[in-house]
């Protein structure tokens, strides 16, 4: 008999699964996103992201207990102001609504890393990410807002400023901010790598930051360029980013992959709303298993090469992990 080899020796049971498991998720790797809104007793669904809710301040608590409870430890927060206007001001307001956010968090849960989202585009009556001039949105002029929103953010209590706009220069604009103003030991999380993808669609839902006119492609990358993403992330890094966050994350698993092999810094999957509604909608309509597909893309991302995953499935994922997932 000829011989070969017997790769299912390693497969016979699930302790033996289990005891040459390559990749693992662990409750650590993960970050769940919050969507606050100004007003008093909100709890409101999202309804293209089912199980994802907008909350008043009055009724963070008890998600916040809930995010303990089930061993999270990292949040990040997005804000849904009452006023826009053209500068996005409520996102820079000292009393802001993620400003606010962020001291009660830290009030209730003083061990909880709040990462804030750092961005214009739910503030803003246009929807963009910076200041619109001549229907264009303008970089430079954009900068001082945006380090202005890192400043109040980190006065308020946040441990990790992630800008989001994708303005050229944004990292080295908001670490001398940041420095300049007492928060040198405020790492930066940069969404570097951020590709203007059909995937976000929940999301603008959820934050009321659809643009009004035209789109992101003019800031965002073309999801169809790998090598760009190089240049992005080492600029970023030059200019003193401390985490690298690739966005989307499922259809851009490549991309995970060459960030972890070119950059020695943590690696960010952001498991984004599109992907997450895809996966509720199939799961409601009991075409898949929710956990078991769910628990196969978490460590898909990690296997990719990303070391921590924000994903909207967050709370179901500690919930899986104390089951008997495997």
């Amino acid at each position: 008999m000829n011989q070969f080899d017997r790769h299912r020796r390693l497969r016979s049971s699930k302790s033996m699964r289990a005891l040459v498991r390559e990749n693992h998720v662990r409750k650590e790797d993960l970050v769940y996103p919050l969507f606050i809104i100004e007003g008093t007793n909100i709890k409101r669904e999202v309804s293209s992201m089912p199980g994802v809710f907008n909350y008043s301040l009055d009724r963070l608590e008890e998600e916040i207990k809930e995010i303990v409870d089930l061993g999270l430890q990292s949040v990040l927060l997005f804000g849904v102001p009452e006023h826009k206007d053209p500068e996005g001001s409520e996102a820079y307001h000292d009393h802001g609504i993620v400003q606010e956010a962020i001291r009660k968090v830290k009030e209730w849960a003083p061990q909880l890393t709040v990462i804030a989202d750092t961005c214009l585009c739910e503030y803003t009556s246009t929807g963009h990410c910076g200041l619109v001039k001549d229907g264009d949105v303008d970089n430079d002029a954009s900068l001082p807002l945006h380090v202005q929103t890192a400043i109040t953010q980190a006065r308020a209590g946040a441990d990790i400023i992630a800008p989001s706009s994708m303005m050229d220069g944004f990292v080295a604009a908001i670490r001398e901010g940041l420095d300049q103003n007492g928060f040198s030991h405020i790492p930066i999380m940069s969404y570097g790598v951020k590709y203007a993808s059909a995937y976000y669609g929940p999301f603008r839902d959820a934050a009321q930051s659809a643009p009004g006119e035209g789109d992101r492609k003019g800031y965002q990358m073309d999801p169809a360029n790998r090598r760009e993403a190089f240049r992005e992330s080492q600029s970023d890094v030059e200019q003193g980013a401390d985490f690298m966050i690739v966005k989307p994350a499922l259809a851009f698993m490549d991309i995970i992959r060459d960030m972890r092999d070119s950059l020695d810094m943590p690696i960010v999957a952001y498991n984004v709303s599109g992907e997450y509604a895809m996966i509720k909608a199939a799961s409601l309509n009991d075409w898949v298993d929710e956990e078991r597909i769910v628990m196969e893309t978490m460590v898909g991302f990690k296997r990719a090469g990303a070391d921590l995953i924000v994903t909207y499935f967050a709370k179901d994922v500690c919930r899986y992990l104390e089951g008997d997932y495997a």
